[in-house]
């Protein structure tokens, strides 16, 4: 069978459970609920062979300017039929000229290369049930979420809006904030995700802002499986070792412009990515 006989399609909600089952496949512990989120800030395509949906790629357009591609799974029986660029193709096409930013695998990054991706950063995992932390005294939850003034903070750090994610999130995840006389100066968010929970994303204008937001939701969430994604040039990750969340896998941060890529600006806010999307 080959694959000019696979269709293209729009993800629909009612290809979730087959999107959940591909992620099984490929060892994610992506819940429907984690799929659903995404799908809802997001464009979505499955590729589907005799009623059967053996591939997904979703493209999650942030402002004007930038998109991340995300949940790129083709079936392993599928594999090798060009199936992994029609998807790709479909997520670049739906972002329109954007910058486009991923995180790949060790098997997806020859593809990536291909469709002009290049590495700037690696993404490590860490995850597990951490021992007790220390509770800082200058971290509390937010009562009040505003998502419009979160994403503009996130913006300074990611360098894109963010903001139909920060809605999301302000329906499903719980907030902490170090603030300075009114002003915050870093914000951590946790919620229930694949099998257990994720702190993250994570902004702050320090890495010792960072430090005291993951350790307090450590200290709120004594035994509970948590999962914190973070980048090799943070220097967090023998940190979250020594706090028991060993680190498990991770990947190649990778983006790709149909313009000149402009020189990374360094700002003074320091972000901690997570696996906000997948």
């Amino acid at each position: 069978m080959q694959s000019s006989l696979t269709d293209i399609q729009t993800f629909q909600p009612d290809h979730l459970d087959a999107a959940v089952e591909l992620s099984r496949q490929a060892g994610w512990p992506h819940r429907k609920e984690d799929w659903a989120m995404v799908l809802s800030i997001s464009k979505g395509f499955v590729a589907v062979e005799n009623g059967r949906v053996v591939g997904t790629a979703m493209a999650t357009l942030l402002g004007e300017s930038c998109a991340t591609v995300n949940m790129v799974i083709v079936d392993e029986s599928m594999r090798g039929r060009g199936l992994g660029r029609q998807l790709m193709r479909a997520a670049l096409d739906a972002a329109e000229n954007r910058e486009c930013r991923l995180v790949a695998t060790a098997d997806g990054l020859p593809l990536y290369e291909k469709l002009g991706f290049i590495a700037w950063g690696e993404v490590v995992q860490h995850q597990g049930i951490p021992v007790t932390a220390v509770k800082p005294e200058n971290v509390e939850w937010a009562q009040d979420i505003d998502p419009a003034e979160l994403a503009a903070l996130d913006a300074e750090a990611f360098g894109a809006d963010r903001t139909a994610l920060f809605a999301a999130l302000a329906q499903r995840a719980r907030f902490a904030t170090i603030s300075d006389q009114g002003i915050i100066k870093g914000f951590a968010a946790i919620r229930t995700f694949g099998r257990g929970e994720v702190i993250g994303p994570v902004v702050a204008e320090s890495v010792e802002i960072a430090r005291d937001l993951i350790a307090f939701m450590i200290s709120e969430r004594p035994g509970a499986f948590l999962r914190v994604d973070t980048t090799v040039k943070a220097g967090l990750g023998p940190w979250l070792a020594e706090l028991g969340l060993a680190h498990v896998g991770g990947g190649i941060a990778m983006r790709r412009s149909t313009t000149e890529l402009p020189a990374e600006k360094r700002l003074k806010t320091f972000v901690l990515t997570s696996q906000a999307l997948g």
